[in-house]
């Protein structure tokens, strides 16, 4: 990719996505859902659809955004995740999602793409925004602009609520079904392992979907469906098995949350914000 504002404004056309129970369901699995969260993993109880499923659907329409704009899919790290909800996602449809670039910003050594997409119901429904941040290894220096100052992060006070859980050591194999089998999360062998001690990663959606679940737990009485906006960081890996902790501050409908590992404590998901209804 040669990094140009000229990329800003590719768009693609609709791209559907049709999905039943039986892969939200998956969605939930996938990033931890217990049995005690029955409503998202029963389909006699709806069931009800984690707000983060909204990448799943987005992310075709995201893939196809960026070979038009001439992202190359080898030198790109996942930066940021937005989900917005302009209502809760029903348990089965079909779904019409247009990807924009709507920025790019000049960090010198990489460029910062954000990709927006918005998704319909084939009756043209509303349904969610998401925002993803790229980063574009060795395409940065073009001379373009900085990006935005980062948001204030979380209060000073100590948590309003911690929210601990487990990652399982099949949690990438099982979550990659959801569509991205980038062998980084399944080969031992893949090249790429060997940057991170030689061992698979974690999808940082997956780690994401679990913090969604955490604040909803710690601050929402479990009802995923109370997080109407949920936005994070991804900072460091996490490995399957790893133990997850996140920590969540609350004020008023704002939330601000941080996710770290347990054994390293090192903070994996930043900046986190979250809005209830």
């Amino acid at each position: 990719m040669t990094a140009s504002p000229a990329i800003v404004g590719t768009s693609t056309d609709p791209v559907p996505f049709t999905y039943d129970a039986s892969r939200t369901i998956l969605y939930a699995l996938g990033v931890g859902a217990k049995a005690a969260e029955l409503d998202y993993l029963y389909e006699g109880r709806g069931p009800k659809v984690l707000p983060t499923f909204a990448v799943v659907p987005a992310y075709e329409a995201l893939m196809a955004v960026m070979a038009r704009a001439g992202i190359s899919f080898d030198k790109v790290v996942h930066g940021h995740q937005k989900v917005t909800l302009a209502r809760p996602i029903p348990p089965a449809a079909t779904i019409r999602s247009v990807a924009t670039v709507s920025a790019i910003y000049d960090l010198k050594r990489m460029a910062q793409v954000i990709i927006t997409t918005s998704s319909h119901t084939a009756e043209g429904e509303h349904l969610f925004d998401t925002e993803w941040g790229i980063l574009v290894l060795d395409a940065g220096g073009f001379g373009g602009e900085a990006p935005p100052a980062r948001e204030a992060g979380a209060p000073s006070r100590a948590p309003d609520a911690v929210v601990e859980s487990v990652t399982s050591p099949e949690q990438a194999l099982l979550y990659r079904l959801l569509g991205d089998g980038n062998p980084l999360h399944a080969d031992p062998d893949f090249p790429l392992v060997q940057r991170f001690e030689g061992k698979p990663i974690l999808h940082g959606l997956c780690t994401y979907g679990f913090a969604l679940r955490a604040v909803a737990q710690g601050l929402a009485g479990g009802d995923a469906q109370a997080v109407e906006e949920f936005a994070a960081r991804f900072t460091k890996p996490v490995w399957p098995g790893d133990a997850l902790r996140t920590e969540m501050w609350r004020e008023g409908s704002k939330v601000w949350f941080r996710t770290m590992t347990k054994e390293r404590g090192d903070a994996v998901l930043s900046h986190g914000t979250a809005r209830l209804r």
